[in-house]
């Protein structure tokens, strides 16, 4: 194989090793529509601290959720942006929720360790099982989903998300409030 390609296969790697990761669990014929002006799934998971976390309750909330994996080089690469997000518009109101797919981590430790790296002060949620992931129907990592303080979908980010995608959605979610 030429070299080009051969660094072509190592970038894109990362990439499609967490869509391969997620088909194992691809969503069921009877999971409900996940996408814009939709009510979002509920999510009721344990979290990393010990609680438990439910999207409904953060109703009145607008909220950022983020489906991660520590193994994603995506995902560590917005991280520091979802963390600095979270510190700046805390104030008003906004809550960032971290799902883990913990099923697909090597130990809750490794979490653990990658939320301590990023100093994340914001909840995460453990999807142990992966039941979150299919019920919003997810088809990579990272999947970003902006929530209205009403619970209702605004948009639906599949794969990295860059600055000012991510500040043009939570305007959304913001203005909701």
């Amino acid at each position: 194989m030429p070299i080009h390609r051969h660094n072509r296969v190592r970038r894109l790697a990362p990439y499609l090793l967490a869509i391969g990761a997620l088909s194992a669990g691809t969503p069921d014929a009877t999971a409900q529509k996940v996408g814009r002006g939709t009510a979002a799934p509920e999510i009721d998971l344990p979290t990393l601290a010990g609680g438990r976390v439910k999207l409904s309750e953060l109703r009145g909330k607008p909220v950022v959720v983020t489906f991660w994996g520590t193994w994603c080089p995506p995902c560590r690469n917005e991280f520091p942006e979802l963390v600095a997000l979270q510190k700046k518009y805390r104030e008003s109101g906004l809550v960032v929720l971290a799902v883990n797919q913990r099923d697909q981590e090597l130990s809750t430790k490794a979490v653990q360790d990658f939320a301590n790296e990023f100093g994340v002060d914001f909840p995460i949620a453990l999807d142990t099982r992966g039941r979150t992931r299919r019920s919003f129907r997810l088809v990579g990592l990272p999947t970003t989903v902006f929530v209205d303080a009403a619970g209702v979908i605004q948009e639906v980010h599949l794969g990295p998300i860059n600055p000012a995608e991510l500040g043009t959605a939570l305007t959304v979610i913001l203005a909701s409030k």
